[in-house]
């Protein structure tokens, strides 16, 4: 995992990461969970990702490269759960991970 390339999904406007969050009850007013970091193998998955599941809003985000030894320092600097590694960017298929 340290020696591999990842792709992220980052918003141009404000530079968040796109992350998937747990479901919340609706009377549930603690503060939002950071969520774990979405992270994709391949570039042509992260653009799949956002054609199939965002396509009017696909143009305001780009995909970012990173490397596993970089990955933890992204993980502690924005206070994210874990990753989520997308196995297949049309379902969506997901396998979380906690760090």
């Amino acid at each position: 995992m340290i020696s591999q390339t990842y792709y992220l999904v980052r918003s141009r406007a404000d530079g968040q990461y796109l992350v998937a969050r747990p479901h919340r009850s609706e009377g549930d007013r603690t503060p939002a969970d950071p969520g774990f970091l979405l992270l994709f193998q391949e570039h042509a998955d992260a653009l799949s990702y956002l054609n199939t599941h965002a396509k009017e809003l696909a143009d305001r985000f780009a995909v970012e490269t990173t490397s596993g030894n970089q990955l933890g320092g992204v993980l502690k600097r924005w206070g994210f759960t874990g990753i989520g590694m997308v196995q297949d960017p049309l379902l969506p298929k997901v396998e979380f991970l906690m760090r």
